[in-house]
């Protein structure tokens, strides 16, 4: 039970996480695309959607919405074991699903959904993994440097 504060803790640092993730990916697949239009970019075209994109609010907000999900990815690494942080990052995928059908007006077939599905059912088996995903590394049987000793 004691435990409990800092599992909570955790799991909303990788809530905020998710989102943040999903947010930048709405965002700069929005601003790619006002960016870089329908035509195909080739390398006579290449600077000029670079420019274009690194002026693009759409992309500087997903970029600040990227550093955030990295550092806060980063810190959840540092507080959990990375078989748990890692798959319970995967539920990004279905809110990205989601984002896209709800924000970019995406066509998101059934077969996606199903997908979105089977994604969430995995994530919630990481998300009753055992207590020892939690912890920081002093508390652990072992330390990095003895792993293959």
């Amino acid at each position: 039970m004691q435990r409990w504060p800092e599992q909570a803790r955790i799991i909303a640092l990788l809530a905020v996480a998710i989102v943040s993730q999903a947010a930048s990916n709405v965002l700069l697949s929005h601003g790619m695309k006002h960016v870089a239009g329908v035509e195909q970019a080739d390398a006579e075209t290449w600077l000029s959607v670079l420019l274009q994109a690194v002026r693009s609010p759409s992309i500087l907000l997903g970029m600040g919405f990227l550093i955030i999900f990295f550092v806060l990815f980063a810190t959840a690494l540092s507080l959990a074991d990375l078989s748990f942080v890692v798959p319970a990052i995967s539920a990004e995928v279905v809110l990205n699903v989601a984002f896209a059908d709800y924000f970019l007006n995406e066509t998101v077939s059934s077969t996606r959904w199903i997908g979105a599905v089977l994604i969430s059912i995995g994530v919630i088996l990481v998300l009753w993994s055992s207590p020892r995903t939690f912890g920081l590394a002093g508390d652990r049987p072992y330390a990095v440097d003895e792993v293959g000793r």
